[in-house]
């Protein structure tokens, strides 16, 4: 009755539609579901193998979700002609993230790359990368490679004061926010067009930052009264949510950073009623954020690196312990 040809042509058209209508990244995590699973179930075996420990673990994530976002910014980043503007201020975002990113490295890199002469030819493939990544102007190679420079100089006078959560939910936050401002330099979003699907992916990830902060940062004291309390959490509530649906209309960035200003404050407020809290929440929001970039990013390494970490804190219900924070 009906010929097999147009029966195959059809299913691929609409799996076709499909792909087409879904974000990029969706598809990513879909595909790498079963990578993710292994690496929850076999962690601990992972960290050992490694050498990562319940004493160096964050370090090292931290570090290594540094340096392959450094190295995702550098070779993934797109073509500069493919921006709307004729003018943008992309070069000098890519530019400081570069430069935080690279402060971050040598803060808490423990090697001495510099002192070895088969370094040499590393560092020099590395310079070559910065400058060929940012060819939009003849200024360009140069203010990649001093921003690297730079930044790298002064991570090593400063060792170790860079703090890991905050430096790196500060990469996040910059990249996330640079590619919401060009999302089709860094092919994300069907031409530049951003679907709901982006929209919220890009709101969780600033959620999950902000209440990350604001979890490890303050300390429950239970000094707001509970009239009180109430009151100002749900006048907040109402502006976060107002803010998210601006960001659902408008996808502007001060919209995304002043709902994601919201939340922390929403986080903080409950923080401060709180009489306690959870030791890990902050580990584990710390690690879901990870995930969550590595996700929006299709960098399944990084996604990787956050469930080793989960995986290595104490197990629970991380909605259950973290939901009375909204």
């Amino acid at each position: 009755m009906f010929d097999d040809a147009i029966i195959v042509q059809s299913a691929i058209s609409a799996f076709n539609n499909a792909a087409l209508a879904a974000p990029a990244f969706l598809w990513s995590a879909i595909l790498t579901l079963p990578l993710y699973i292994l690496v929850w179930m076999f962690g601990g075996r992972v960290t050992e193998r490694i050498g990562w420990n319940r004493n160096n673990i964050l370090s090292n994530a931290s570090l290594w979700t540094a340096i392959i976002t450094f190295g995702w910014i550098v070779l993934f980043g797109g073509n500069y002609g493919v921006l709307r503007d004729d003018t943008s201020t992309l070069p000098f975002m890519i530019a400081a993230i570069i430069f935080v990113t690279s402060i971050f490295i040598g803060s808490h890199l423990q090697i001495e790359i510099f002192k070895k002469r088969e370094n040499w030819l590393y560092i020099a493939l590395v310079m070559v990368a910065l400058g060929m990544s940012n060819m939009y102007t003849w200024w360009g190679p140069l203010l990649q490679i001093g921003a690297a420079g730079a930044g790298f100089m002064v991570g090593r006078l400063a060792r170790g004061e860079m703090r890991n959560v905050p430096g790196v939910l500060l990469i996040i936050m910059a990249t996330v926010t640079a590619m919401l401002m060009q999302p089709e330099f860094f092919r994300f979003g069907q031409l530049g067009n951003l679907t709901w699907l982006h929209i919220i992916a890009i709101m969780i990830v600033g959620v999950l930052a902000a209440t990350t902060i604001a979890v490890r940062n303050i300390r429950p004291s239970g000094k707001i009264h509970d009239s009180a309390y109430v009151k100002l959490k749900w006048m907040v509530r109402f502006v976060a949510m107002l803010g998210f649906a601006l960001f659902i209309m408008t996808e502007s960035v001060p919209v995304f950073l002043g709902t994601t200003g919201a939340v922390f404050a929403l986080v903080a407020l409950s923080m401060w009623h709180a009489h306690n809290a959870s030791g890990a929440l902050g580990d584990k929001l710390y690690a879901a954020t990870i995930i969550a970039f590595g996700i929006i990013t299709t960098m399944p390494v990084i996604a990787a690196i956050g469930i080793v970490y989960l995986a290595n804190l104490p197990h629970g219900n991380l909605w259950a312990e973290s939901r009375h924070l909204l």
